[in-house]
């Protein structure tokens, strides 16, 4: 059957993707007035069919470190394309993955010697799952409580909040959480001997954008050790230069066992996850010729991924991303925190390198408490959200609130912004925080387009 072009209406794609897609997703963009139509989408900037250009401030969940469509990531992409080389046999040996793998061995360090590839986080995740158990004979699995890594049944079983996990019937036995940051009830569990793996996020993105101490981590790795647990690093949102350097974990000096990586691997243009590991980790599974295929991914080393790998890793290395994060990272901070120290209602502003998080409070004047607890009472997240829309409707600022911690605006630009593009967001959030202090309309307006929306 031929599609039918000429229904080129965006109006027209959205009650497409509604009936066929996800209507629910459609009907949240229109409550929130950000269902628009993206024309070209280049570094910082997305332009809309209507003309707007839009400062991209959430970066895909951290997934255009480089910005979007980097040109030289496009043209690798091409050119591996129109070479017409082997895309995926799956009975070859792939060169462009054994540099791509080669490479991120390099710059990852330590023990890390071998490279599993997969299509995303998630799959990292199932990885680790099946790779710790292999290794260690053990069947546990032990997380942090406000974690997030990943949505497939597995990673949701190293997740806490019910709000992902609700619905989809009994998920992986053999699996505990601990208190993030607390090392206390970290030893407690891993004393009890039946882990096969600690698998925790550097920075706890979705939490909250939560940095925990050198001590901790530290602390955690040799207790892992000790009780001959892996200590396993989801480096999917903090890894390849997001904060700083190469891994999140390399700020603190750490060895992990196993390291998971995605999202900004490919620069966002075709899908692509590695997880990397020891010598021993790997050889356990693959122990034989007979089990030289045991775990797999059909998509895993497609060579569109691998040339994207490549190209993205040298553009982070040639524009010197890593430290452009660091050190706008820490301006941004300052900046941030400078100008909104005075509202009531913003409590902490917190991040590593160019993660950053700006956490809300509820109010004490009552004026402010009577409107906020009307937000509370429909949904917890609202407030947050309405937060969103107004940057993106009246400052033209794409955000996101977290997705563990409602009261968290989630701030991760490309890691190619410029300081002055970091002055405009700053600008920006300043005004909607003097609006939610002192208009009243604010609150009135918010109320009423929330009534509007049964079941958000």
């Amino acid at each position: 059957m031929e599609m039918n072009h000429a229904r080129k209406d965006y109006f027209n794609y959205g009650s497409i993707y509604g009936e066929h897609v996800n209507p629910q997703w459609v009907r949240l963009l229109d409550v929130l007035g950000m269902n628009v139509r993206y024309e070209r989408c280049e570094d910082v900037e997305l332009q809309t069919y209507e003309g707007k250009n839009i400062m991209d401030f959430l970066s895909g969940y951290c997934v255009y470190n480089m910005g979007h469509n980097h040109p030289k990531i496009v043209e690798a992409v091409s050119d591996e394309l129109y070479r017409r080389g082997p895309g995926m046999l799956q009975s070859h040996i792939s060169d462009v993955a054994a540099e791509l793998a080669y490479e991120l061995c390099t710059l990852a360090g330590g023990r890390l010697k071998k490279v599993f590839f997969t299509s995303s986080g998630s799959e990292g995740v199932e990885t680790v799952i099946k790779f710790s158990r292999a290794f260690t004979k053990r069947s546990g699995l032990l997380f942090c409580k406000g974690a997030f890594h990943g949505l497939t049944c597995g990673a949701l079983s190293l997740m806490t909040d019910e709000f992902w996990q609700k619905g989809f019937g009994p998920l992986l036995p053999d699996t505990e959480s601990v208190v993030f940051g607390d090392i206390e009830d970290l030893e407690v569990k891993l004393k009890i001997g039946k882990f096969a793996a600690f698998i925790v996020e550097p920075v706890q993105a979705e939490a909250g954008v939560y940095v925990p101490s050198r001590e901790y981590l530290e602390e955690a790795q040799k207790l892992c050790r000790k009780y001959g647990t892996l200590f396993v690093l989801d480096e999917v949102q903090t890894g390849m230069y997001r904060t700083g350097h190469f891994l999140a974990s390399q700020h603190y000096d750490l060895d992990p066992d196993m390291v998971v990586l995605a999202k900004a691997l490919s620069g966002g243009l075709v899908p692509c996850g590695a997880v990397l590991m020891t010598d021993k980790i790997n050889n356990s599974v693959y122990s034989s010729l007979s089990r030289a295929f045991v775990h797999a991914s059909t998509f895993g080393e497609n060579s569109l991924a691998m040339r994207a790998g490549l190209a993205s890793l040298r553009v982070m290395q040639e524009e010197n991303l890593g430290e452009r994060a660091l050190v706008n990272g820490a301006f941004f901070r300052d900046s941030l925190i400078k100008s909104l120290c005075k509202y009531e209602m913003v409590k902490d502003v917190r991040g590593l390198g160019m993660l950053n998080g700006i956490e809300f409070t509820s109010p004490e004047r009552l004026r402010l408490k009577f409107f906020y607890n009307g937000f509370r009472k429909m949904h917890p997240g609202l407030f947050g959200m309405i937060v969103v829309m107004r940057l993106f409707r009246e400052k033209n600022i794409l955000t996101q609130i977290c997705g563990n911690n409602y009261m968290v605006l989630k701030v991760t630009p490309p890691l190619t912004v410029t300081e002055a593009q970091l002055q405009q967001f700053v600008r920006s959030i300043d005004d909607i925080m003097d609006l939610v202090h002192t208009s009243a309309s604010f609150w009135t307006e918010a109320l009423k387009m929330a009534r509007r929306a049964t079941n958000i």
